[in-house]
């Protein structure tokens, strides 16, 4: 296949589509060059995420987590559904459901987690509750990290973060409305600096990126 050729990706969602519809967008602009969607993968029913993948004309697999007795078996329906689409990469995008990732697969996983990573991860941190934990904490700033996923929740090599100051009289809301502006940036940006290394840069190496990244 020539190199000139877009890598194919597919994104991973569970709730309303915001990151995929930040990604879809920059490609129909060519903000963001050198990647094709070529389908999207949603874990939970009903989410405005399905649509935006439909308006897109990305192809969309429904599968729900909770239709599955156990993570294995529901890892090898995500698996089968990306190798079927003939991924290259794999973009996680608000996606709340364990998958394990396959050896094929490690290091083609992209993740962005709404903080400072490695603070404010894990199981069960995400969207308001990491807000609201960055809050209560009583932090100075926030930001968000995208990341080489692996096989623990918010964990594997830091590719690039953003920070944003922690305003007095900040709410959960207002915080995670600065947080997903630098989000919408960053994310294309990392994606962008895979895309222009070609399947060179694939499986993903982090140090053969970061000089060209953007850092906390």
């Amino acid at each position: 296949m020539p190199e000139t050729d877009p890598l194919r990706a597919v994104v991973l969602i569970s709730g309303g589509g915001s990151t995929l519809e930040n990604l879809a967008a920059r490609i129909a602009d060519q903000r963001l060059r050198g990647v094709r969607i070529v389908g999207a993968i949603c874990s939970r029913e009903g989410v405005g995420g399905i649509e935006v993948a439909r308006r897109h004309g990305i192809p969309i697999e429904l599968i729900p987590r909770t239709q599955f007795p156990d993570d294995d078996t529901f890892s090898n329906a995500i698996t089968d559904v990306v190798r079927r689409m003939n991924a290259e990469i794999v973009l996680m995008a608000g996606f709340l459901s364990f998958w394990r990732i396959p050896a094929d697969f490690v290091a083609r996983v992209l993740n962005i987690h709404p903080a400072l990573l490695p603070a404010f991860g894990g199981r069960g941190m995400y969207a308001a509750r990491v807000h609201r934990a960055v809050l209560a904490a009583g932090e100075s700033h926030s930001g968000c990290t995208v990341h080489v996923a692996d096989n623990e929740y918010d964990h594997g090599p830091i590719l690039a973060q953003r920070r944003v100051p922690v305003l007095p009289g900040d709410t959960p809301e207002s915080l995670a409305q600065r947080v997903g502006e630098q989000e919408r940036e960053l994310y294309p940006l990392v994606i962008q600096a895979i895309a222009d290394r070609g399947r060179s840069a694939l499986p993903i190496m982090p140090d053969l990126l970061r000089h060209a990244l953007p850092q906390s």
